[in-house]
């Protein structure tokens, strides 16, 4: 594994980037007002622009479903990649030669990155055109006995790659490709023969629509490869165990039904997608791991699934059950709720599709049931619950899992399902699943405490509706503060933490009052001063929205004037409300302070609205 990037090296991979360029490469942007570019999202389904980019700020943001950031967020969210990642496919596209701490590891080249998605690119178009060709025959009547026809072929990019054992290569040279090049690719092999020979081929893309690798379906008795499906080894865009095939037509639906559905096979993406399932993906050549869970987070939410649905089918035969069951090993990997989909008489989606239909397969997930729920029966059934005993062990065997829910809000109802299964009394499972909780939580042999599993604790904030007028004054001036701090004086005009009443303004001019000096840019120190998800996504929205006039220091002034008269209008009506709670005869001190204290307030309030309004006449 590579060291870190140099610091020095990545601001530079930020400044070279223009974000227009970088996100105009997948999104079509027109010129919008104040000096910001539009255009429609490519993070949800949407008929109206509210996709904005400020190239000015180097920031990118969607007022219809909030997503946000700089350019380094774009290119990892557009194609789900990590930090790093974006860095170097940022730092090829625009030529930096990137410097890595030592750590053992060698670095990519600088440009192969680039390179190999040219030659994969090119490598797709060869073999589509080579399966519409006569010598695609063999590759059409495969496709054909599985039910798809020429319009599905081409929705998904099929291919063939022929059987003579060069005829990539030497395309391929023909374009200027080289050997060594293409070895990288993973297109051809040390030897110079092409990697894939006489089979059907799926090519594998990221969210936005980049060829990372391919897929290859056996379709010949005599081929000298026994494997069923054969994958383009790994290489420095192909990384197995963190692509999905399916991905790039999948993407935008699952952000919109805030769902996916995990089949095993291409021909299952396939089958699922022409069935109307539109969020079908699949795992490419490994089994469903970590590192996949981990972009399907990034695919329904901002880190974890929160209430979406992962739904994972599988065939109903043991093999199924058994993964299905290997499936639930990791689903602590997600927030949400995970439900497995098992056909019968051992049917994939494919098979089902041809068998009975596509309203079977459509109707295949619609019959999902919670992972929880399909384990719990699996284990209850290795007993015998016609004896006391066999009901009361499956009860401590399955108390474990109900106590491991990470909703509590389900677990009482889990418990009486348990109960049902067993024949037992509820209260009897409740008392089993506390002991197993209570067990669970105490001390391991290594001093560590071991506890149930829980979601993470958010932070509680929450975003102010952009339209909520009475929050106008707030809003307005941290706009402000962030787009141009140079026009507040060094205490910010005056202004103070009781000014925000909205919990997240409050927090985020907290981040600004701790915000420390530094090269980065004046945003990101603010989002550095206190790193919370609700607050980067604040300080990006708040960053992009327009200014209606120009940014000068008397308009900060008469924001900050503005926000204050609110304050003090508060503290007025308190005091007024004082006043009449107290008897001026029997509490005169009291009283008398009071009322000086009103009209130093009133007196501060005229004080403030002439900034504002300007002095009277």
């Amino acid at each position: 594994m590579a060291g870190l990037i140099n610091p020095e090296d990545i601001e530079t991979v930020r400044e070279r980037s223009r974000i227009e360029d970088v996100v105009g490469a997948y999104v079509t942007l027109r010129r919008g007002g104040g000096g910001s570019l539009t255009g429609l999202c490519p993070f949800h389904d949407e008929k109206t622009a509210s996709f904005h980019v400020t190239p000015a700020r180097g920031y990118y943001h969607c007022f219809g479903c909030g997503e946000g950031g700089d350019v380094f967020d774009f290119v990892q969210k557009i194609n789900h990649l990590g930090f790093t990642e974006a860095v170097e496919f940022l730092a090829d596209r625009c030529g930096v030669q990137l410097r890595y701490s030592d750590s053992g590891g060698a670095r990519v080249e600088p440009g192969l990155r680039l390179r190999v998605l040219e030659a994969n690119r090119a490598a797709a178009e060869f073999f589509t055109a080579t399966l519409l060709g006569a010598e695609g025959l063999p590759g059409r009547q495969f496709l054909d006995g599985r039910g798809f026809d020429k319009t599905a072929a081409e929705q998904f990019g099929i291919g063939y790659a022929p059987r003579g054992g060069h005829d990539l290569r030497d395309h391929l040279r023909a374009r200027g490709f080289g050997d060594a090049e293409l070895v990288k690719a993973g297109l051809i092999r040390e030897q110079g023969w092409d990697f894939f020979q006489g089979r059907v081929l799926w090519p594998i893309r990221d969210a936005g629509g980049a060829v990372l690798g391919f897929g290859a379906r056996r379709i010949f008795d005599d081929d000298r490869m026994p494997a069923k499906y054969l994958n383009t080894p790994e290489t420095v865009v192909y990384k197995k165990s963190q692509v999905l095939y399916g991905l790039d037509l999948a993407r935008g639906n699952i952000a919109r039904k805030n769902q996916v559905v995990v089949v095993e096979g291409y021909t299952d993406v396939m089958a699922c997608h022409l069935s109307g399932v539109d969020t079908a993906v699949a795992s490419c050549g490994t089994a469903f791991g970590e590192e996949h869970a981990r972009l399907l987070a990034r695919l329904l939410g901002t880190g974890e699934v929160t209430g979406g649905e992962v739904i994972f089918t599988f065939d109903g035969d043991a093999a199924g059950q058994a993964a299905a069951l290997k499936v639930f090993k990791g689903d602590q990997a997600f927030a949400g709720q995970t439900y497995v989909a098992l056909a019968k008489d051992g049917m994939d989606p494919c098979d089902l599709r041809i068998a009975e239909g596509e309203a079977a397969v459509r109707e295949l997930v619609a019959g999902r049931e919670p992972l929880y729920r399909f384990v719990m029966r699996n284990i209850v059934a290795g007993y015998d619950l016609d004896r006391a005993d066999g009901r009361l062990a499956a009860a401590r065997a399955a108390a474990p899992l109900v106590g491991s829910i990470r909703d509590d809000s389900l677990v009482l109802g889990y418990i009486r399902e348990l109960a049902k299964l067993l024949g037992m009394d509820p209260d009897e499972v409740r008392a089993e699943v506390r002991a197993a909780r209570s067990k669970a939580s105490r001390r391991r042999p290594d001093g560590e405490v071991a506890t149930a599993p829980t979601q993470p604790k958010a932070s509680g904030l929450r975003l102010p509706p952009a339209g909520d007028r009475r929050l106008e004054a707030e809003r307005g001036t941290l706009r402000l503060i962030l787009r141009v701090p140079e026009a507040f004086t060094p205490d910010w005009n005056g202004l103070s933490l009781d000014d925000f009443t909205d919990p997240a303004y409050r927090a985020l001019f907290t981040s600004v009052l701790a915000a420390a000096d530094g090269p980065q840019p004046w945003t990101q120190r603010v989002q550095q001063a206190n790193p919370d998800p609700v607050l980067d996504q604040l300080v990006v929205t708040l960053a992009v929205e327009p200014i209606l006039r120009e940014a000068t220091t008397s308009y900060a002034a008469e924001y900050a004037a503005l926000l204050r008269v609110q304050t003090l209008a508060r503290q007025i009506a308190e005091l007024k409300s004082k006043l009449q709670r107290t008897n001026p005869i029997e509490n005169q001190a009291r009283y008398n302070r009071m009322f000086a204290d009103l009209v130093e307030l009133e007196k501060s309030r005229k004080e403030l609205l002439a900034v504002v309004t300007g002095p009277a006449a």
